[in-house]
């Protein structure tokens, strides 16, 4: 079964910290826990998201710049 990454609140998601730099990270790569894996935004402030779970092979689920619920699962992997 996957393991996954959950938003942890509702707002906009974002893959890398700034529009002109890279993603924190890329899909198919393995992820260590503390690993911050994007930002969701409310209300002009910004939250990091850390892997809480270890895993590889990471397949993102929600878009760059994509409206998330709180729970929505950002990304998957094995």
């Amino acid at each position: 079964m996957a393991k996954q990454i959950q938003s942890p609140l509702p707002g906009t998601f974002y893959r890398k910290p700034a529009p002109e730099e890279p993603n924190f990270i890329e899909d198919g790569a393995s992820i260590a826990v503390g690993d911050t894996i994007g930002l969701v935004e409310v209300m002009k402030t910004f939250h990091e998201v850390k892997a809480e779970t270890a895993g590889d092979n990471a397949r993102f689920q929600a878009e760059n710049e994509a409206p998330v619920m709180a729970g929505a699962v950002l990304v998957e992997m094995d």
